[in-house]
């Protein structure tokens, strides 16, 4: 399947990152959100990332300007959708909230088009029952910071047509990312699950005391080659969303060991959300530093 037009739906972090990546490839983009200050917002980062990259002798300034020309932003999901080819949800992860993004899409994307969910946690096919076209639903799950990181977990349900995969598939190498294939639903998918283990145990070690979270995040980096430690990617993907994910998981086995760790929900109804909010495990300043 040909694809030409992409709309990502939310103009957050991941969000605005994927249509940026989705423009990079010669694709012509729409990110669309309910809030024009959220879009507003996106516009303005996506375009100081440019001048950045520009700078620094990443890309020409004729290649981001071209990218930035192909991306638009819009507040009206009809509009937005109208002539899409490939939509990826990016909205918050909240189940109800994507059911209604995925029931309205149906309405308003062309009958050809797929819809994917780049849900961390949510398996597609809890929004593809509210289409019409559950065979062209799946997960598209692409990982914080997108425009950096290469892996894109590409996740079936069982209606899930092999048309849908290839051209998902494809249209993630097309993007210059390295996506890999998940046969089956299950919370977390891969990379989650195994960060997820790490991450567990990097709390136990924290709560008994036998090391500093700087320590841990250390042995981290210094011993197992990791880019950051696993606080340090937790303040980096937000502490809300370590929460939200782990509470959609709960809500999806039932298994009180999948409930948020203690010091995480308490650090989340404290609103310190990580470098977002300039405190979660560590605070930062107003360049997002550590103090």
């Amino acid at each position: 399947m040909q694809i030409n037009n992409i709309l990502v739906i939310g103009s957050g972090a991941m969000g605005s990152q994927i249509g940026m990546v989705a423009a990079l490839a010669g694709y012509h983009t729409t990110i669309q959100d309910i809030a024009e200050e959220s879009l507003a917002a996106a516009r303005a980062q996506l375009s100081s990332r440019m001048d950045n990259s520009v700078a620094k002798g990443r890309m020409s300034r004729e290649v981001a300007d071209e990218a930035l020309a192909r991306l638009h932003f819009t507040t009206s999901l009809e509009d937005g959708a109208a002539n899409a080819d490939y939509v990826i949800e990016a909205a918050t992860e909240k189940l109800e909230i994507k059911r209604a993004i995925f029931a309205a899409l149906d309405v308003a994307a062309p009958t050809h088009a797929i819809l994917a969910t780049n849900s961390s946690t949510l398996g597609s096919s809890k929004v593809a029952s509210a289409t019409s076209r559950p065979s062209k639903v799946c997960n598209m799950h692409f990982f914080n910071p997108a425009l950096v990181m290469k892996c894109v977990e590409v996740v079936r349900h069982e209606d899930t047509s092999q048309e849908t995969i290839d051209t998902t598939m494809e249209l993630a190498r097309s993007m210059g990312k390295s996506p890999v294939l998940v046969n089956k639903e299950i919370p977390g998918f891969v990379a989650n699950r195994l960060m997820g283990a790490l991450r567990d145990e990097a709390l136990r070690l924290q709560e008994a005391g036998i090391a500093s979270i700087a320590d841990i995040d250390t042995t981290a980096k210094t011993a197992l080659g990791h880019p950051m430690g696993p606080f340090e990617l937790m303040d980096l993907v937000g502490i809300d969303v370590s929460y939200l994910i782990r509470m959609a998981t709960f809500e999806e086995t039932g298994d009180e060991s999948d409930l948020p760790h203690p010091d995480v929900k308490a650090l989340y109804e404290a609103g310190h959300l990580g470098k977002k909010s300039g405190r979660g495990w560590y605070a930062y300043d107003d360049s997002g530093a550590k103090k």
